[in-house]
């Protein structure tokens, strides 16, 4: 959500930040693949053009955790985000997103703020499936 704001190099760090963050547990299976994918082509062209990199999770984080505040909670949401997507609870994901919070220096509140969002969305795409399967 809002993906396409961030600048070409912000893209790029991104798609790296989040393939680290779904993979923390084990390969990317087919369902955070998809994940990846919807995001990629949301973030537009730009995205489009991605080739993976060598950078260090830590020095991933370290990137955003220089951004703009708007920049960190725009990056923390999508992954929060993204880490729900799958069926499966996965406490690498849960911890390493909880890493990244404190490394964005995302108060609680503010992730509260950014978890209703997520879930507001999350719950008009599933109300959305709904209706439309009937």
């Amino acid at each position: 959500m809002f993906l396409s704001l961030l600048s070409k190099e912000e893209k790029f760090y991104f798609i790296d930040l989040l393939v680290k963050v779904v993979g923390v547990d084990g390969e990317a299976n087919e369902t955070e693949t998809q994940i990846i994918n919807r995001l990629k082509y949301e973030m537009g062209e730009d995205a489009m053009k991605y080739r993976k990199s060598n950078s260090s999770l830590e020095k991933l984080i370290e990137y955003f955790g220089e951004k703009p505040k708007a920049t960190k909670n725009l990056v923390f949401m999508n992954l929060v985000s993204s880490s729900l997507y799958d069926e499966f609870y996965s406490v690498e994901e849960h911890l390493l997103i909880e890493q990244i919070q404190e490394s964005f220096k995302i108060t609680n509140k503010k992730k509260a703020d950014l978890m209703k969002i997520v879930y507001a969305e999350r719950d008009l795409r599933e109300k959305a499936k709904r209706i439309i399967a009937e």
